[in-house]
């Protein structure tokens, strides 16, 4: 006896043969050819055109298969309209034929299974310029893009980023809820012209309102609106927002800071902001290395708690260990503690105190030194900042005729300019820092000022920067005291990795009769450095240098007296680390008599 199948039996089936229709797998064709014709167009045109085609993209990835290049071709109608759009054509004509059809026509529902050849022709028609380029209203100071003109190539782009300038150009005067309401845009094909007219809704002018901050976990609430320098009931200005999103990445404390305006103004016109924090992780340590054949080996490390008391307060414990297995000279060290309270006194303020401990062995000196130091670190912009400190330095000087004591009370100064693009391997802008430090002996110590002054420049050139041209140049000098008289402190020499590659550490000075049978090798009055590289990328991760570096160092102030001149020149690799690159060097002596070998320098970063 035969069963019949039951009703929910025979939907079953059906499901399945419907099923195993869907799934089974279609015949794999490759692309047989993908042409993009512009007849007549520049070669610029056609390669924005290209760029912008999914068509093109789909076949460098060898996403060949007929769904992927039917879905692509379907939206190359819009993407290569907009590129049309974005360069100023807006009467051109746009075919996609698929196997000899043409795609707008063909049903999503009727898809091709299989695709041989697909051609894409654009007839991109005149570039329309400009008849008419019109904002209103219009805030005072507003900076339109100089592409937005009459008479102009009518680029939409031109037409987004006016409207973009002219929403901020109001709220840079305090319209925070500026916006764009309207645009009238008339394209006339006889003339190839476009009358373009923005409309722009001001809003009132807006007062900052309160501050509100999440995300905080150790920090104290008060200290983040002291630091922060919310401005409520000024004024509204972007700017003063982004400063105080600097102000608290600049602490180190939070991973991530981010300010949202609100959607809607409070009473009296006023805005209130959201800030969100995230902080990073309360402890930090590092370690590092350099080594060269005559400094031998110098090992650094330090300890870092970012938040120390709960308001950003910064601790950093360093040390060193230098010049292990480095010949004729002798081990030397040291240990500091610094600990940076930021918006102290005021906002963009940082306070500072620290101690040092060390023990450096230059040449024929032997130097024991301890110092306590305080002062503050004033941000007058992104750029700009100044220094200013009291530090009292007591240390014992040691040579072949004996020691002498030497007790200052400093008072260094110092203004910097950085203005590079990335300060551990800079491709593009300038470095300047001068350094003003007027200081008071006692205990026979000499009295006077040191002046000295960092200036480095770089200029990225190639595609992408691939060669750098990098350069520095050093000038220091004393004022006041005698060389015998002068803590070891404020003395200048020349050789090694952060001078002159290729001679020897600190091994240019200047002579000092001690007795009639004793002359040791001392520090100079004044100083003279000069630095160039070229580097180069060779990978994305490899690149390579060559280096010229000379010194000079006198007897007297203001590089008179009797000074001399030694140079060293060399080659070098660089791998990038992603943080930085580790540098190796060789370099050789080019002229001066205080080195005869060659130099290896390893460390991690660049020269300078």
């Amino acid at each position: 006896m035969k069963s019949r199948p039951t009703g929910w039996a025979k939907a079953a089936g059906l499901a399945l043969c419907y099923a195993a229709a869907v799934w089974t797998p279609m015949p794999v064709v490759a692309l047989n050819s993908l042409t993009i014709a512009v007849p007549g167009a520049s070669k610029d045109l056609a390669s924005t055109l290209e760029n912008a085609s999914l068509l093109k993209q789909a076949e460098r990835e060898k996403l060949t298969d007929a769904q992927s290049l039917f879905a692509a071709a379907r939206a190359d109608y819009g993407r290569l309209l907009g590129a049309l759009y974005g360069e100023g054509y807006y009467s051109g004509v746009i075919r996609i034929e698929i196997d000899g059809r043409e795609a707008a026509t063909i049903a999503p529902l009727d898809a091709p299974r299989t695709i041989n050849t697909v051609r894409v022709t654009v007839q991109p028609g005149p570039r329309f310029t400009f008849a008419k380029a019109r904002m209103k209203p219009y805030a005072k100071g507003t900076k339109l893009p100089p592409a937005y003109g009459d008479t102009k190539p009518a680029f939409s782009t031109a037409i987004v980023d006016a409207a973009t300038a002219g929403v901020e150009g109001w709220r840079n005067i305090g319209h925070a809820k500026a916006q764009v309401s309207g645009q009238k845009i008339v394209a006339d094909h006889r003339s190839a012209t476009l009358d373009a007219e923005i409309l722009l809704s001001p809003g009132p002018r807006v007062r900052f309102g309160q501050m509100h901050v999440s995300g905080q976990e150790r920090m104290r609430l008060d200290r983040i609106e002291k630091i922060a320098g919310f401005p409520t009931g000024e004024v509204f200005d972007p700017e003063e927002l982004e400063a105080v999103a600097k102000r608290l990445r600049r602490t180190g404390v939070f991973r991530s800071v981010a300010l949202t305006e609100a959607e809607r103004l409070g009473p009296g016109d006023t805005l209130d902001v959201d800030l969100s924090l995230a902080e990073e992780a309360l402890r930090r340590f590092g370690f590092g290395i350099e080594a060269s054949t005559s400094d031998g080996i110098n090992l650094s490390g330090y300890w870092l708690h970012r938040n120390l008391l709960g308001g950003a307060e910064r601790l950093r414990v360093d040390g060193a260990v230098e010049r292990i297995g480095a010949t004729d000279t002798d081990l030397g060290y040291s240990l500091g503690v610094r600990i940076d309270r930021p918006a102290t006194p005021v906002t963009d303020a940082d306070a500072f105190v620290a101690a040092r401990a060390e023990r450096t062995e230059i040449v024929d000196l032997s130097v024991d030194s301890f110092s306590l130091s305080f002062g503050l670190t004033r941000y007058l912009n992104d750029r700009l900042f100044a220094e200013a400190g009291l530090s009292y330095i007591h240390a014992t000087a040691k040579d072949a005729a004996g020691s002498t004591d030497f007790d200052v009370l400093a008072f260094p100064t110092a203004l910097t300019w950085d203005s590079r693009d990335n300060p551990t391997d800079a491709r593009d802008g300038y470095y300047l820092r001068a350094d003003i430090t007027p200081f008071l002996g006692f205990n026979g110590t000499g009295s006077g000022g040191q002046f000295k002054t960092d200036a480095r420049a770089y200029r990225g050139f190639g595609a992408e920067d691939r060669f750098v041209l990098a350069g520095r140049f050093q000038l220091g000098t004393l004022a006041g005291p005698d060389l015998a008289d002068t803590a070891p402190e404020f003395l200048f020499f020349s050789g090694g990795g952060g001078s002159v590659r290729g001679q020897p550490y600190q091994s240019l000075g200047v002579p000092v009769v001690k007795s009639p049978t004793v002359t040791v090798q001392s520090g100079g009055l004044s100083f003279i450095g000069l630095s160039g590289e070229l580097r180069a990328d060779i990978t994305e991760k490899i690149g390579a240098v060559a280096f010229y570096d000379a010194g000079f160092v006198s007897d007297e102030g203001l590089w008179g007296g009797n000074g001399n001149w030694h140079s060293g020149a060399g080659l070098g690799l660089r791998y990038d680390t992603g943080i930085g690159p580790i540098r190796f060097d060789v370099g050789l002596p080019v002229s001066g008599d205080t080195g005869d070998g060659v130099q290896l320098y390893v460390g991690i970063g660049q020269a300078f």
